[in-house]
């Protein structure tokens, strides 16, 4: 059997606003023909009084009730006013009740039916009264003579009936207005039906709460940040979403000005896929996928890669430095031949001064990094860079300036110094200009401050580049160069706004990138990325 409630939500929410509406239209409709009937009766009393009152006040009545033949004189008179205001009777009387005038000429003479005891006290009185024309509403008034003593009484009245049939004649409007409105309001709610169907998709209440409890359990349970974008602003984050990105609560931002959004949920429909992102002392990988059928929605998937980027970056340092020791192996065992050789051929002496150079400026270079950086690896891995860069033809220098003592790994650990220093001397060797390729390290630190500047011969970034590049995944290599890349930069900013530090850039002697981080803490950690946001100057080349 067919059930006469809608199934969906739209037909029930339109069936029970066509319920609503149907009962105030009935409900206006009856007190619209209620009002219709006591402005009637109102109506009624006051036309009836002023036709008495004018009548009674006339010094013409006076002096026909006053004559040898009242009726004579009056009964045309009444006639003709009674017809031209159309209300039943019009009757004149003398102070005992006898009629002079009546509709009905037969009932002249006869005695008034009505209350006169009003009158006679000099009032004018209204009632509701059955008399030889059957219920009507009466008024009677005093007629005086000059002398001001009453003389006769004037009493006009409509019958019920007449009331009764000019009301009926109301009705028939008062139902085409009902009608009509009902049609007008049915109309609407039959287009507010259609247009609830669209956005609920014809699903029933019951299958909307089940479809809300489902989806709300599996944003909630998700292991991926998921934020879905709607008109240029997020519309819902799931609770992964909200860690990431550090909202608070149920804060969702909605104005740029008081919540400003990170880029990839800038409400662009361009599709992402894994694409790399520093937000909040956090390295993101971000996937952004239109919504089918909307213009304007996306969703934005975003997975936490901090842990897996930053081992990255120390395996990428580790692996230049293996490469470079292995480069230098070989050159070595190179050179261990070409002596054994010159042994063999007689020529010690010279194979003894070719070996005695190069343990020269091997040593040399040895002991100008162990006396500048305490640090064992990071002084391997500048040791590493510097045969790397060799290789390449890059001059890479230590500035004598230099002094890294090994109370500096208390405001950064090595590992994390590794990952700073290795990150922007591989970014200073791609940026360098093969005119004149040079490179030059400064590292100063103690228990209080650890500096770090890079600076190269190349050209530097613009600042809107410096930015992104900093911010998130970016490589200004294209092609298969730019494979595995966009880590570098990004890696760097988010250690140092992890510690607090700030990371600028600037064009002097070169390109020069420098990172700081202090043992005062002026801001909470995390802040120094957006503040170096601010101070985007041309900067070092590709980043890695």
């Amino acid at each position: 059997m067919t059930s006469v409630v809608p199934r969906t939500l739209a037909g029930q929410a339109v069936a029970w606003l066509l319920a609503l509406v149907a009962v105030i239209v009935v409900v206006g409709g009856v007190l619209a023909a209620v009002d219709a009937r006591l402005d009637g009766d109102r109506a009624a009393r006051q036309e009836v009084t002023a036709v008495a009152v004018s009548l009674a006040d006339a010094p013409s009545t006076a002096e026909a009730v006053m004559s040898p033949d009242p009726a004579a004189l009056l009964q045309p008179v009444t006639e003709q006013v009674r017809q031209a205001t159309d209300i039943a009777f019009i009757t004149i009387m003398d102070p005992a009740g006898r009629r002079f005038t009546h509709t009905d000429p037969e009932m002249i003479g006869g005695s008034y039916l009505g209350s006169r005891a009003e009158a006679l006290r000099g009032e004018v009185h209204t009632e509701t009264y059955t008399g030889t024309l059957g219920p009507s509403i009466r008024t009677i008034a005093p007629v005086r003579a000059t002398d001001g003593q009453i003389v006769g009484l004037v009493a006009a009245g409509i019958t019920q009936q007449t009331l009764s049939d000019a009301w009926t004649a109301q009705l028939p409007l008062i139902a085409t207005i009902a009608a009509l409105v009902l049609l007008f309001a049915g109309a609407g709610l039959w287009l507010i039906r259609r247009r609830l169907l669209r956005q609920t998709g014809g699903l029933a209440p019951a299958e909307l709460r089940l479809m809300y409890e489902h989806h709300d359990a599996v944003l909630h349970s998700v292991r991926e940040g998921l934020v879905v974008t709607e008109a240029g602003r997020p519309a819902l984050v799931n609770d992964e979403a909200r860690r990431l990105l550090d909202l608070d609560g149920d804060h969702v931002p909605s104005e740029p000005e008081s919540a400003p959004v990170p880029e990839f949920l800038d409400g662009s429909r361009t599709p992402l896929v894994d694409e790399l992102y520093a937000q909040g002392g956090r390295t993101l990988v971000v996937s952004r996928s239109p919504v089918p059928g909307s213009r304007d929605s996306a969703v934005v998937t975003i997975r936490d890669r901090t842990e897996l980027s930053e081992a990255l970056g120390e395996l990428d340092s580790m692996t230049s430095f293996a490469e470079a020791l292995r480069s230098q192996a070989h050159e070595t065992a190179n050179l261990l031949h070409t002596i054994v050789a010159m042994i063999e051929m007689g020529r010690g002496a010279e194979a003894a001064r070719l070996a005695t150079s190069e343990l020269q400026l091997s040593q040399r270079l040895i002991d100008e990094l162990s006396e500048s950086v305490a640090e064992p690896a990071l002084a391997a891995l500048l040791l590493g860079k510097t045969a790397q860069a060799a290789e390449r033809g890059v001059a890479l220098t230590l500035t004598e300036d230099s002094l890294l003592v090994d109370a500096a790994t208390q405001l950064l650990p090595a590992g994390e110094m590794i990952t700073v220093v290795g990150n922007l001397v591989d970014n200073a060797l791609d940026a360098a200009d093969p005119a004149d390729p040079w490179v030059e390290v400064t590292v100063i630190g103690d228990a209080s401050e650890l500096t770090v500047v890079v600076a190269d011969s190349g050209p530097g970034m613009a600042p809107d580049v410096f930015r992104r590049a900093r911010m998130r995944g970016f490589s200004t290599k294209s092609g298969g160069d730019a494979a595995g890349r966009g880590l570098g930069l990004a890696l760097v900013a988010q250690i140092i706004a992890r510690h607090g530090g700030t990371l600028t850039a600037e064009t002097t002697y070169g390109s020069v990138v420098t990172a700081t981080v202090s043992a005062v803490a002026t801001r909470e950690p995390g802040t120094a990325e957006a503040e170096t946001g601010e101070a985007a100057v041309p900067s070092v080349g590709q980043d890695r």
